[in-house]
């Protein structure tokens, strides 16, 4: 994806369980990997294994996830070591409590892409839901201290296809404080200027799209199409694109009783596989 990355694209599979509400999306993860295991013809590396879903409040779902989300930040830290490019295929978005503290200690100059139809800027305090998930951004930007580190800067993190805010939220925006970059004409462009020239990091929550494109557990209508990624995908290329983390894919079949492959979403962030 870029000079700086010299050992080129690494794969990662986070397996195990982050605050899911079902073990759909542990199912989910698994199949990214293997399809970006076909596409980039490397093997990935498995970081945890799967447990039954404890659908339980963010503190106890931390406690449990704790183990596997320190071996990921170490697996993390050793990759922007070695120079290579994370490419991972994450269970759910709380994962990203565990790498996007790597990835601010390592490339201080990145913005991170946030593509989610959620903003998941709560903290323990301000959460209604008590979701893991939704606390998933704002402790990298060291809103609250997860234990797994911090260092985020707010001027480099940029939200995009986010349109369910929650009140608490709502002013980091207003505010100017967090860039949103929303759904609608001209979102590449759009996009592509609140990047700026900046090397870039993108993490995908599949609940951007619009409901049905591909199976996830929030449904939020208002959604990205697949044309939209590509087209955002096509554009974040431009940049020096510094790692991909894939999420929130839940395994699902279709009215046929048929499996959902997630070939079409790949297909959308083709352009960020094969830039390294």
């Amino acid at each position: 994806m870029s000079a700086s990355n010299t050992s080129g694209p690494a794969i990662t599979h986070f397996a195990a369980r982050a605050g899911d509400h079902n073990d759909h999306a542990m199912q989910g993860s698994g199949m990214i990997a293997a399809e970006l295991a076909a596409r980039l013809g490397s093997a990935p590396v498995v970081i945890g294994s799967p447990q039954p879903a404890l659908c339980a409040n963010w503190d106890e779902e931390l406690a449990a996830a704790r183990p596997a989300l320190h071996a990921m930040s170490a697996h993390f830290d050793e990759l922007f070591r070695d120079g290579a490019l994370p490419v991972t295929a994450l269970s759910r978005c709380a994962v990203a409590l565990a790498t996007l503290p790597v990835v601010a200690r390592h490339r201080p100059d990145a913005v991170v892409v946030w593509f989610d139809a959620h903003a998941d800027l709560n903290t323990p305090q301000s959460t209604t839901t008590g979701y893991l998930g939704g606390l998933a951004l704002s402790g990298p930007l060291g809103m609250w201290d997860s234990g797994l580190g911090q260092g985020l800067k707010p001027e480099n993190a940029i939200l995009c296809g986010v349109r369910d805010v929650d009140p608490a939220e709502q002013p980091l925006i207003d505010d100017g404080v967090i860039t949103l970059v929303g759904v609608g004409p001209d979102l590449a462009e759009r996009l592509r200027a609140a990047i700026a020239g900046r090397p870039v990091y993108v993490h995908i929550d599949c609940d951007v799209l619009e409901p049905g494109t591909v199976p996830t557990d929030y449904l939020v209508p208002g959604g990205l199409t697949l044309s939209d990624l590509r087209s955002a995908a096509l554009a974040m290329s431009e940049f020096d694109v510094v790692g991909l983390e894939i999420g929130e894919f839940e395994a699902g079949k279709d009215l046929n009783g048929v499996p959902i492959h997630p070939g079409p979403l790949l297909d959308a962030l083709q352009p960020l596989l094969h830039l390294g």
